[in-house]
């Protein structure tokens, strides 16, 4: 299968450990961003799994294109340009220290791209599937449009479309998010996000209190129900992440096409390696189960453990084949050595 994702992929600069910003002398260096972990995801599933975005023409540039090459990712819809690849910091937090991620991403060469970068028609050609999340419009009102001419393009060839709403707060407003994602939503088929995702970039509200520990599914029913009737989803998906300390998450999922609401068994995530990407291998081991499942619960079974997997890996992408995520979700969770 053909999955196309759209976005940036940045330079992440990590303090060590579980080390401060102002402890460090030294970052551990890797690649990572939404749209590209969703495709090394796909990737590693077997799908022939292409990421569209521009990064410069100098050597770190070319060591994210090489990033990606590495685990399988196409790249032939990657065009050369710009000034900047864009860099976030991550302070990898523990207990009941939170993690901080410092950007400094601004004029990146595809915040900077322009609509005759990309032939969207071509990129779009004989594709199953079109994956971008709230990050890639928040970066620049350029790729906001450039986000909106791929999922026209995607519609013109009958490609399935999904998003994560992905709200970044560091980015933009919510009065901004609504302004641009609302208007998006037309060209989408499957919406993922989770409970402040849909408050915050399309205005929906669930009747349920995560903060406060009540993470009744129940209480999602409304909302999907009124996102289904407003855009004319497909289907409807949220992740609800129990946070009890920033080691220590509950993890599971929910999904409803119309008529079935159903949730996802739920994992115990302890001790978190690395939270970052998560939601990204959530997406896209979704895509993976839609795209090759029967059933819409066992593809979100697929996605959740996923997800759950790849927050025990240090770093953005997820290194797991379908057959390890399949063994979770098929009960074998006790980490005994395979031998």
């Amino acid at each position: 299968m053909k999955v196309i994702t759209l976005g940036e992929i940045m330079l992440r600069l990590s303090t060590p450990g579980f080390d401060r910003f102002i402890q460090v002398d030294s970052f551990d260096a890797c690649y990572g961003g939404g749209e590209a972990n969703v495709a090394v995801s796909c990737a590693n599933y077997g799908h022939d799994a292409y990421f569209v975005s521009k990064l410069p023409k100098h050597e770190i540039g070319q060591a994210a294109l090489n990033a990606l090459r590495r685990y399988g990712v196409h790249t032939d819809y990657i065009t050369r340009g710009g000034d900047r690849v864009g860099i976030y910091y991550l302070e990898t937090g523990a207990s009941m220290r939170p993690s901080k991620v410092i950007y400094d991403r601004a004029h990146s060469s595809i915040a900077e791209a322009e609509p005759e970068d990309f032939d969207f028609d071509a990129i779009m050609e004989g594709a199953d599937w079109f994956h971008w999340s709230g990050i890639t419009p928040a970066i620049s009102d350029k790729a906001a449009e450039l986000t909106r001419l791929a999922c026209e393009a995607a519609k013109r060839h009958g490609v399935t479309v999904s998003v994560d709403l992905n709200f970044r707060k560091k980015l933009w407003t919510s009065d901004k998010a609504q302004s641009i994602m609302r208007p998006l939503m037309k060209y989408v088929d499957v919406c993922i996000g989770n409970e402040e995702d849909a408050e915050l970039c399309l205005g929906f509200k669930p009747d349920s209190d995560v903060e406060g520990g009540n993470t009744d599914a129940e209480g999602y029913k409304g909302i999907f129900k009124a996102m289904m009737k407003e855009f004319g989803f497909k289907y409807v998906v949220s992740t609800l992440r129990e946070s009890f300390s920033a080691t220590h998450n509950g993890w599971k999922g929910m999904i409803y096409n119309g008529s079935d609401f159903y949730v996802s068994k739920r994992y115990d995530i302890n001790p978190i390696i690395d939270r970052v990407g998560g939601g990204d291998s959530f997406s896209g081991g979704l895509i993976h189960g839609l795209l090759t499942m029967p059933s819409q619960e066992e593809a979100l079974e697929f996605a959740v453990a996923a997800s759950a997997l790849k927050q025990t890996v240090p770093g953005d992408f997820n290194m797991m084949s379908a057959d390890e995520v399949k063994a979770l979700a098929g009960g074998a969770a006790n980490g005994r050595v395979q031998r």
